[in-house]
């Protein structure tokens, strides 16, 4: 597309409200499913780093206990 200044670019023929508002809310869909990615991954992260550390206890606990 050729536009011949920017106020053309902003208005699209009249349609630059709807393009510009797709524009937007893509682009805020897109900023929303990153940051829950992103703090799904942390989540994770911690819950098996818990999980580690419980099986590590647990392991501990069985070894006091066959030496006793």
């Amino acid at each position: 597309m050729f536009f011949q200044s920017w106020s053309d670019l902003i208005h699209m023929g009249g349609y630059g409200f709807y393009v510009w508002l797709s524009y937007g809310l893509s682009f805020i869909a897109i900023v929303a499913l990153i940051i829950q990615s992103l703090m799904g991954k942390s989540a994770v992260l911690k819950s098996v780093k818990r999980e580690q550390q419980r099986e590590s206890r647990l392991q501990q606990v069985q070894q006091k206990g066959e030496t006793l």
